[in-house]
């Protein structure tokens, strides 16, 4: 995570937000993959931890980037968490450093 101070607990909103997806489709994540189980208040709310949140950006990877379907991420979930995590960890790195560049270049081009 890239926040300034990472907090203990995330709304289902903040995480949303955070990662770009809409709220249906995390509620819907969570009632079909194992691996996301965010705690509940009292009241019902869901609060995220960072573990959460990385699971979910593996559930993410899987599915938006390599494009499998639920079942077969599922699968490689349950089969290779180790090196989904690993990949998906680098796949979230190499965007952010392509953002960076892409800054930089932004920023040349305007110098000219």
């Amino acid at each position: 995570m890239t926040d300034a101070v990472e907090k203990k607990y995330y709304t289902i909103r903040e995480v949303s937000e955070l990662l770009g997806l809409p709220l249906p489709t995390l509620r819907y994540w969570e009632s079909r993959f194992t691996i996301i189980k965010p705690r509940r208040t009292s009241t019902g709310r869901r609060m995220y931890t960072s573990s959460d949140i990385e699971k979910i950006r593996m559930v993410y990877y899987l599915v938006r980037d390599k494009g499998l379907h639920l079942d077969a991420a599922q699968d490689h979930l349950r089969n290779n968490h180790t090196g989904v995590s690993r990949k998906s960890e680098a796949v979230a790195r190499l965007k952010e450093i392509r953002c960076e560049l892409q800054s930089m270049l932004d920023a040349l081009n305007r110098l000219r």
